[in-house]
């Protein structure tokens, strides 16, 4: 599953660099799923260990790090906006900072300190989905302060602010009533809005731990 989650980042870049971004932005919506399975399935069998936490960072650095990079990259160079395209590589470098502290900060084994990468990969894979499927939005979207937070977002991968995760040691409502609370809104939210939904649902996800820590 891991080398799943690397292998659509490969296939990702491609479609991007070929200008196809919702295709690459599909891609990291599946690796999503593949990197959010794989840590549960290690479990699951026993076999979790450092070599699978390695490989999975190294898929990481590729799938939502390099791969919403090369997205912006794009969406930046469509809108002509010449060498300062290359800015969103800034992206991947954030990305691996995150990935190689996340490895050895112990203070992060019930919660997140910044951004998990792969949210703010599904936060710049929301925008070309938006382009290719909610045309209503484009004004939204396409636009110089979208591409600016895309970037600024960014920067809270590498930050101190404590965000919480969605690990359940149990399922009951009183000890989980945050996260239940979350993710029904986050459906409902997905819901009437699809994809234009998820860079809201990704600031709902840091407000409600800015308030709830």
């Amino acid at each position: 599953m891991t080398c799943g989650n690397l292998l659509c980042g490969c296939i990702g870049l491609v479609m991007a660099l070929r200008g196809h971004l919702e295709i690459a932005s599909w891609l990291i919506g599946l690796a999503a799923v593949l990197d959010f399975g794989d840590g549960f399935v290690a479990r699951l069998v026993n076999v979790s260990g450092p070599f699978g936490k390695e490989l999975d960072s190294l898929a990481d650095v590729v799938t939502f790090g390099v791969l919403p990079a090369t997205i912006v990259f794009q969406l930046c160079w469509f809108q002509e906006l010449g060498t300062i395209s290359y800015g969103a590589f800034l992206i991947a470098v954030l990305s691996a900072l995150r990935l190689a502290n996340f490895n050895i900060d112990t203070r992060q084994s019930e919660s997140f300190i910044g951004l998990p990468v792969p949210a703010n990969a599904m936060l710049i894979a929301a925008f070309p989905l938006m382009g290719h499927y909610q045309p209503q939005y484009d004004t939204i979207w396409q636009n110089d302060i979208a591409l600016g937070m895309m970037i600024a977002f960014s920067f809270m991968l590498v930050s101190e602010v404590p965000l919480f995760a969605l690990k359940f040691k149990s399922f009951g409502w009183a000890e989980n009533r945050i996260k239940f609370s979350f993710l029904i809104a986050s459906a409902l939210l997905l819901l009437f809005l699809q994809f234009a939904a998820i860079p809201l649902i990704i600031l709902l996800y840091i407000v409600v731990s800015l308030f709830t820590k």
